[in-house]
């Protein structure tokens, strides 16, 4: 039983990537990571990988590098250009107003525009990520991961307003 599955926050396949990395079929892989997890790129570099202290085999005290399987995955994807927009294939007519742009503002955002909604994103600060941005730091976090990903929903269609305060009265 893969209790790497209940483990983790975003509920991420980890059996079924992890078994697709290991034959080799990594396209496949980053189309079941995405499937659960908009950002893979974030959650591979900064996530404290629950996931590993529930894997089976951390009862040997050894368990599968989830984390790092997942963040060599989306490495490969974006080297090999299968990271792409993916605009709706048709609008819905209806605008989405998302506040703020960190991580959970994001993937709500990419998620509505790619269900065919207009989105656009409010952000106080001057940039857009919320706390990827400003909270974490460098060395944990390059930014252009979040920067190349900003361009992608861009391409998708979301539109990032910064500097504004939504509720400032």
């Amino acid at each position: 039983t893969p209790f790497c599955n209940s483990g983790c926050p975003v509920n991420n396949i980890i059996p079924d990537f992890n078994q697709l990395v290991y034959e080799s079929d990594w396209q496949a892989a980053i189309d079941v990571l995405h499937s659960t997890n908009n950002f893979p790129d974030f959650t591979g570099r900064i996530c404290p990988a629950p996931c590993e202290a529930a894997c089976v085999l951390n009862i040997h005290g050894v368990p599968v590098g989830i984390k790092s399987i997942e963040r060599a995955i989306i490495d490969k994807a974006w080297a090999s250009g299968w990271v792409q927009p993916q605009p709706a294939p048709c609008k819905t007519g209806k605008t989405v107003a998302v506040v703020g742009s960190g991580p959970a503002g994001l993937a709500a955002a990419q998620q509505l525009a790619r269900a065919g909604h207009a989105v656009t994103v409010f952000e106080k600060n001057d940039r857009i990520g919320g706390l990827l941005r400003y909270g974490i730091p460098d060395f944990k976090l390059d930014k252009n991961h979040i920067d190349r990903r900003v361009a992608q929903m861009q391409a998708e269609g979301v539109v990032f307003r910064t500097r504004v305060l939504v509720g400032d009265w």
